[in-house]
């Protein structure tokens, strides 16, 4: 069992071969009812063109995938190169064991690491842990769209809105 900090995590960039146990873990999300409002998992092709080709990082434990982060861009345009959408995902298995916000500031280090200045989540309310976590390395609540989608059983979701602007990428 992970312990919060736990020595016995560890992360590495995603590759292509990672994606069963990725989908698995975005499978369970989706399941949860409070981490997205997609309802299936895309294929590898649609999830990698969709996704920021730096900063895809799994979260092991004693070689077990527990984890994942990566970032999507919030819009095409050049003005907005540094801001991106954040994504993490953890397993059912590792949940409340400290494993996401160890990914989470991981993924923040190596955001900056890469020049992106914004960081963008959006929030279903109920996931108050992942507020809290998100809270944790830096981010903070803008607001809350009320009733932003509708959810596949017909429930309209609101949606809490954060970011997290970083101190030294794009300052130059």
């Amino acid at each position: 069992m992970v312990t919060p900090r736990s020595p016995g995590v560890t992360f590495r960039p995603m590759v292509s071969g990672d994606w069963p146990a990725v989908a698995e873990i975005y499978r369970q999300g989706i399941e949860s009812g409070n981490a997205t409002f997609e309802t299936e998992v895309p294929y590898w092709e649609s999830w990698h063109a969709a996704r920021h080709p730096a900063c895809r990082i799994i979260a092991e434990v004693d070689g077990e995938t527990v984890g994942f982060a990566a970032l999507s861009p919030v819009s095409g345009r050049p003005v907005y190169a540094g801001v991106q959408e954040v994504m993490i995902y953890i397993a059912a298995s590792a949940r409340g064991q400290g494993v996401g916000g160890r990914l989470l500031d991981q993924l923040v280090r190596e955001a900056e690491a890469e020049g992106i200045w914004t960081l963008k989540a959006g929030i279903f309310p109920e996931n108050r842990t992942s507020i809290h976590i998100f809270e944790q390395v830096g981010f903070r609540i803008l607001g809350t769209h009320d009733r932003l989608g509708r959810f596949h059983d017909g429930r309209w979701r609101d949606v809490v809105l954060m970011e997290r602007r970083s101190a030294v990428a794009g300052t130059a």
